[in-house]
């Protein structure tokens, strides 16, 4: 029975209400605490607290306050709960060791790794981190919904308009009624590059999502073993992985050995490890431990287990991680709430939740936006008429007795709207200046390019995500960093190596930074003087600038304009089809804004003693050349490396992998050559700038060099798509630093120089232009002719095309290699 306040009794079943009630408590808890959105990654009390901050304008750039302020803002305006559980949430957003990616910059003791509480609310103060602000960015240009807060007098956030993917770069965990959730943080820069996969490739798969996404990456760093509970998660939105902490063996006198812990799993406790190893050895549970001491600083964490001289220390480590938390299990549950529904996600539909949400977000801002230029270019319309009728309008106003008779007439008489009218009454006599005026023509003539652009953008959906691509890019840029958790093999994993299979592939690299794979066998050998087949579908102001041929295992070297270095083996750039034009090379390799790829050596399989014997041969724009030694490049980090230092206004333009003892040639774009021995630079360390090769004319550049060999003829190619042959022989050994002599006669109908290879008659040869177009003819097909010739067509060049590549392949019994492209 139940009684109504009118003291009534109404008859109710106890099994209904009891199921009601309990739905609605439990429902309450998913959607308002414990469960993240999938547009934010935030839970209600997090979302409130950020909104409350940036209401209150504790911004990165502004000055902490007490964090007793804003839990108090939080708890009076937006949270009607207990003041523990705000501060204990904004605790949380200040861990280091806690959250991945701060977004609250927490000023004194907000506690530690060892478990230390933070500090009472009154001891600290706050303030929104840098990276905090993108999740608020453009919330004042109506981007999201807002709803009432608890007693309906102010207006919070249903969600923010979260320009990163904060859910996978922070992860989240809660325990609801009958669920949890508990998403590890991910690295951004891996998680960005795979939202731009997704908006370059809207099907691309979870698997090739994984190729920008490699796994969870934890603020305590550690190392995850094995990648199967990594799939599995990725592809069901559940998972198990193993997380092991980073050790160390050194050695110490007397032949003993100590254990250095320099990082721990995820959420463990420093201190009761410390605990618990202690307790184990005085049990004699691990045997051989005779000395325990944390010796961390504000350096970094260092744990240090001694241990006896005649244990062997892989088996007490073992040991270890068998029996305390330094190797640990963490369970991934991808639980969060779309449209107000609790569901279980994999990666992909992760990412396409988010990138749903900031489509409404940059649509209902460009809207927002669009709306306040038309509304003021509606009230500079207004003004160019009263100026353009400035007497006239002077003497109505002068005429009127009020202001509203004023407005009304000027209503009537020009026909303007009220508020262009309000606007004329509203005008100070200073903008009746000729500058002011032309101020105001200015500013309309800029409005209405805004206007134009931001109606193209809502107009086409590619433009909307290229602005998203453009922005999220940017937020990459400005916060990324590198991986702290490694991923490592797991005892008995397959190496994922052995399952790519050998075969020749071809890379490409556009001018616009796409790379792919595409097997050799695409390609079919033509006659000279062929129209070629389109080798991509490429943009109009792209066109492919790099092709090389080598093996699907090869270690490939990425060698920037900038002078930098990067390495990815040829399997891990993604296989498309011809027509495709890849993936951004920013998605595989970190390269800065504005540094293109100019080189790329294929290494293949080269022994370790090899390395000191072959050298890297270096030649810049400005006919600058440095030799350094191959093994200066061996261990390349994800960053890259400095491969040589440049001049200001310089950049790299080609690389060659040599024995030091061969003979160079360079050509300029005009027409000029020089050869000279390798002998002549002396081997360099990576950070030297080297020396001149080449004395360039004025508006002349260096555009290629090459390694003279044995049976080989220098092959020139111009930007009409003409070629010739000519034996080395007629090039003479020069000193370098010279003028060098001429090696093609540049005209208007061949063009400039667009390339010099060394080529034999058993070669075949790409040629490439900047509309995408590729034939391979054979070398043998080329006439040889002299230095001071034009050549002959290679490859029919329409007007307003010209070659932009040419790659030699070299032709053996059982495979097809390529060493370089110009």
């Amino acid at each position: 029975m139940s009684q109504d306040y009118m003291g009534k009794v109404i008859p109710i079943d106890l099994g209904d209400e009891v199921r009601q009630s309990f739905m609605d408590y439990a429902m309450s808890v998913i959607i308002s605490r414990a469960i993240p959105d999938v547009r934010d990654g935030l839970k209600p009390v997090h979302r409130r607290i950020l909104y409350a901050m940036y209401e209150s304008g504790m911004t990165h750039e502004k000055p902490y306050k007490k964090s007793a302020h804003i839990v108090g803002d939080v708890l009076g305006r937006y949270h009607p709960h207990g003041d523990a559980s705000v501060y204990d949430a904004l605790v949380r957003l200040a861990q280091e060791f806690s959250t991945r990616y701060l977004l609250v910059d927490g000023h004194g003791n907000f506690g530690s790794v060892d478990g230390d509480s933070a500090a009472a609310m009154r001891y600290t103060e706050s303030r929104m981190s840098a990276i905090a602000m993108e999740l608020l960015r453009d919330i004042q240009k109506e981007t999201v919904n807002f709803g009432p807060n608890y007693d309906e007098n102010e207006q919070e956030p249903l969600v923010l308009p979260a320009r990163f993917p904060n859910l996978l770069a922070n992860g989240s965990s809660g325990i609801a009624v009958g669920m949890a959730t508990n998403i590890p943080p991910h690295n951004l820069r891996e998680v960005i590059n795979g939202v731009v996969a997704m908006i370059d490739h809207p099907d691309v798969t979870v698997s090739e999502l994984m190729n920008y996404i490699k796994g969870p990456d934890f603020p305590t760093g550690g190392i995850i073993l094995g990648r199967d509970g990594i799939r599995r998660a990725y592809e069901t939105g559940r998972g198990s992985i193993t997380v092991r902490a980073k050790t160390e063996f050194e050695e110490m006198s007397g032949g003993k050995t100590r254990i250095v812990v320099t990082e721990i799993p995820y959420q463990q406790n420093k201190a009761r490890l410390v605990e618990k190893i202690a307790e184990l050895a005085r049990d004699k549970k691990i045997d051989g431990i005779t000395d325990l001491r944390d010796e961390s600083d504000r350096n970094g964490m260092r744990m240090v287990i001694e241990l006896r001289r005649d244990v062997r220390p892989q088996v007490v480590l073992n040991n270890l991680f068998k029996f305390t938390g330094l190797q640990t299990n963490f369970g991934i549950i991808n639980l969060a709430l779309v449209n107000g529904e609790p569901k279980v996600l994999n990666l992909r539909q992760m990412l396409y939740h988010y990138l749903e949400h900031q489509k409404e977000v940059v649509t209902r801002r460009t809207q927002y936006d669009l709306r306040k230029a038309e509304a003021r270019a509606h009230i500079l319309e207004g003004l160019r008429i009263a100026l353009d009728h400035l007497d006239a309008v002077i003497a109505l106003i002068r005429a009127s007795q009020t202001v509203d008779e004023a407005r009304e007439g000027l209503i009537q008489r020009f026909g303007l709207s009220q508020e262009q009218a309000q606007a004329i009454l509203d005008m100070r006599l200073q903008r009746l200046t000729g500058l002011e005026r032309e101020k105001i023509e200015a500013e309309y003539a800029e409005l209405q390019k805004l206007i134009s652009e931001l109606r193209a953008i809502l107009a086409d959906e590619s433009r909307l995500m290229g602005v998203i691509r453009e922005e999220i890019i940017q937020i990459r840029d400005k916060f990324g960093d590198e991986r702290r958790t490694e991923i490592v093999a797991a005892e008995g994993d397959i190496n994922e190596e052995d399952l790519i299979p050998v075969q020749d592939v071809a890379i490409t690299i556009t001018h616009a930074g796409y790379v792919k794979r595409i097997p050799l066998s695409t390609y079919q050998s033509q006659r000279r003087g062929g129209r070629g087949m389109t080798m991509m579908g490429t943009r109009e102001e792209d066109f492919v600038e790099h092709l090389h041929i080598c093996s699907s295992h090869s270690p490939v070297l990425f060698f920037t304009n900038r002078g930098r270095v990067y390495n990815l083996k040829a399997y891990e750039i993604p296989e498309f089809s011809r027509q495709a034009k890849g993936v951004p090379i920013i998605n595989l390799l970190n390269i800065e804004q504005g540094e293109k790829i100019t080189a790329v050596i294929p290494l293949g399989t080269i022994a370790e003693e090899d390395m000191e014997q072959l050298t890297l041969f270096f030649a810049t724009r400005m006919g600058i050349v440095k030799k350094s030694a191959l093994s200066e490049y061996a261990n390349i980090r994800k960053t890259g490396l400095i491969a040589l230092h440049l001049k200001e206004d310089d950049e790299v333009i080609s690389v060659k992998l040599t024995n030091g003892s061969k003979d160079i040639i360079m050509a300029t774009r005009c027409g000029l050559s020089i050869r000279f021995p390798e002998s002549d630079v002396r081997t360099m360390g990576r950070n030297a700038t080297g020396v001149k090769g080449i004395a360039l004319n004025p508006n002349d550049e260096l555009i290629a060099m090459d390694v003279i060999e044995e049976d080989h003829e220098v092959l020139v190619v111009t930007s009409r798509g003409y070629g010739k042959k000519t034996p080395a022989d007629d090039y003479r050994t020069q000193s370098r630093g010279g003028k060098g002599i001429k090696t093609l006669n540049c005209t208007k109908k061949n063009g400039v120089v667009i390339a010099l290879r060394m080529v034999t008659s058993q070669d075949d040869l790409m040629i490439i232009t900047n509309a995408g177009v590729a034939i391979r003819i054979h070398v043998a097909d080329i006439s040889t002719q002299s230095r001071n010739t034009q050549g002959v067509k290679l490859i029919n060049v329409p007007d307003g095309e010209e070659v932009a590549t040419v790659a030699r392949v070299i032709t053996t019994d059982d495979t097809e290699t390529e060493e370089d492209s110009i």
